[in-house]
């Protein structure tokens, strides 16, 4: 696993590099999901491929950008699937972004997944590596990833990052959304999944959620590259997570690599709260 890991710091690094001189432009291509690519998309999961390829412990990357999984080493046991860059709409307004990772053991399903990364490209390229909790580290001036803290989620927090178009939201999802504001949450939230997940968990807790709505009724945020990592990383924290129904976003079972889920992240009292207002 930790050759894994190192990896994945290889590739981060060669994308942070990368983002100081970008190619901010729009491509002629949509990814499987339907997404117009940046430029900078494709640059970006090519890197990716690039360095993870020659990790010998890789048995097939998944990407947000490919079709089809790509297999690599048939021999090998993990499998890694990954966002290049989430966020990458936000580039040309600068924008903190970044990149999610998740190694799934054998077969891509949330039960075997064994570990979640994601970077973010802000002011500081900063890491969050979780096995068993999420470990923030700092590029510093050496190029070394050094050791900050670990992240833990609080009983409650004060953030509330609310995605979606409000003109589609379903009624019970407004009428809870008006409730935090008026219990004093803050709106917090950027358009970059990981970003406005990082926050919640570096301000100590809060409420990331998108919702199923009248034009998305599966959600948008695709499982095993974005929903899956970052679920594992908030419960690792010590906060909880749902699609509104069940206990855990881990608990979902999907079999095509594009699926996508409503998700909500947050505190345990956000996330109880939420569960009652959906299910009275």
């Amino acid at each position: 696993m930790q050759e894994v890991f190192s990896y994945i710091q290889k590739a981060v690094l060669e994308i942070s590099q990368a983002l100081k001189f970008p190619d901010t432009s729009y491509s002629q291509n949509h990814n499987f999901s339907g997404d117009t690519q940046l430029q900078f998309d494709v640059l970006s999961d090519e890197l990716i491929t690039k360095v993870l390829s020659e990790c010998k412990d890789i048995k097939a990357l998944i990407s947000e950008e490919k079709e089809e999984i790509l297999t690599l080493n048939e021999d090998a046991k993990f499998i890694v699937a990954y966002d290049p860059l989430d966020g990458s709409s936000l580039m040309d307004v600068n924008f903190a972004i970044g990149s999610i990772f998740a190694i799934y053991e054998e077969k891509p399903s949330a039960k075997n997944l064994k570990a979640a990364l994601y970077s973010m490209y802000g002011a500081r390229l900063e890491l969050v590596i979780c096995e068993d909790v999420p470990r923030l580290y700092r590029l510093n001036a050496k190029n070394d990833f050094v050791f900050i803290k670990e992240l833990v989620m609080d009983k409650k927090g004060k953030i509330n990052a609310t995605g979606a178009s409000q003109k589609f939201w379903e009624e019970k999802h407004a009428k809870f959304i008006k409730s935090l504001f008026d219990e004093g949450y803050r709106l917090r939230y950027s358009g970059a999944m990981v970003s406005d997940i990082n926050q919640i968990l570096l301000k100590g807790g809060g409420l990331f959620s998108y919702p199923a709505t009248q034009d998305a009724p599966q959600g948008k945020l695709r499982a095993f590259f974005e929903v899956f990592p970052l679920a594992y990383i908030i419960e690792k924290a010590g906060g909880k997570t749902t699609d509104g129904k069940n206990s855990s976003l881990l608990e979902l079972e999907f079999s095509a690599i594009h699926s996508t889920t409503p998700c909500f992240f947050g505190s345990e009292y956000e996330i109880e709260k939420l569960l009652r207002a959906y299910n009275e």
